[in-house]
């Protein structure tokens, strides 16, 4: 799929909308439309995607998540191992429990 540039500037946006919330919820109180711009997005992606993929016959749905899982799985290791080797030095025997 080719790279688009609009897409890109309403991720960008949706990104703006989330830390001007955060910032004060006073500048912007309804921040969380950010995030339901940016699912949306992402979901646009994906069924875009799927449908190339589909209508190519480049791969099916069970390739898709095999791509997924590929790109999420190493940081998702890293990350629960970084909090949990964290927790032990951090929490105490109680908090363990």
């Amino acid at each position: 799929m080719p790279h688009r540039n609009d897409i890109e500037g309403l991720r960008g946006v949706a990104v703006l909308f989330v830390i001007a919330y955060h910032a004060s919820s006073r500048i912007l109180p309804g921040g969380y439309v950010g995030v339901d711009v940016f699912f949306v997005i992402s979901g646009y992606l994906i069924t875009q995607l799927l449908v190339h993929e589909y209508a190519t016959r480049a791969g099916g749905l069970s390739a898709f998540y095999e791509r997924r899982i590929r790109r999420i799985l190493p940081a998702l290791v890293l990350v629960l191992g970084s909090t949990m080797a964290a927790g032990c030095f951090i929490l105490g025997p109680n908090d363990f429990i």
